[in-house]
């Protein structure tokens, strides 16, 4: 039973992290709040993650100070590749579409392979916490966490850099006038 609960978490996660490289590639409009919504919802998941995976290794013994460490480290690196990825996005003026000129987002190939190689570290490091920790699942139930925090970083900088591109409005008047 617990290789089958194992094995569903492992598609879940593999379908949401499919879906969120997916909607990287595509051709979006920069948003103010919407692209926080995503790593909002995630991180209510990972909040409920972690408090799942410390309480699979509180009923065997206390938490090791290593393994909140590691964690909170874990966290940290998904905040640094969120930070990088940020930087391969591409961002530019679309054209204008009714009276609004709007900035576009889209991720590059190099987006992907950040998205790849920050996953596998993920796994790397979720293995280090469990381990760390003796028992439980912390570092595999802090997956949601990890991509809200790199999803939010990346988004909160992608948003900067398009807020330079905007066109500067003067109050009252329309955008795109």
């Amino acid at each position: 039973m617990q290789s089958t609960n194992g094995g569903a978490t492992l598609v879940i996660a593999a379908v949401v992290v499919g879906l969120v490289i997916r909607r990287q590639l595509r051709t979006r409009p920069v948003r103010r709040k919407g692209s926080l919504v995503g790593p909002a919802v995630l991180g209510v998941l990972g909040a409920v993650g972690i408090a799942f995976g410390i309480a699979s290794v509180l009923k065997d013994h206390p938490l090791s100070a290593l393994a909140v460490v590691l964690l909170v480290a874990s966290l940290a690196v998904a905040a640094g590749f969120g930070a990088a990825r940020a930087r391969t996005v591409r961002v530019w003026h679309g054209t204008p579409d009714g009276p609004r000129d709007e900035v576009l987002r889209k991720g590059t190939a190099a987006t992907t392979g950040l998205w790849l190689v920050a996953v596998v570290a993920h796994v790397a490091l979720g293995r280090w916490i469990d381990h760390a920790a003796g028992t439980g699942v912390l570092g595999a139930a802090s997956l949601y966490a990890y991509l809200a925090i790199g999803l939010g970083t990346q988004n909160i900088l992608v948003r900067r850099r398009a807020a330079r591109l905007a066109p500067r409005v003067a109050p009252g008047q329309p955008a795109g006038v």
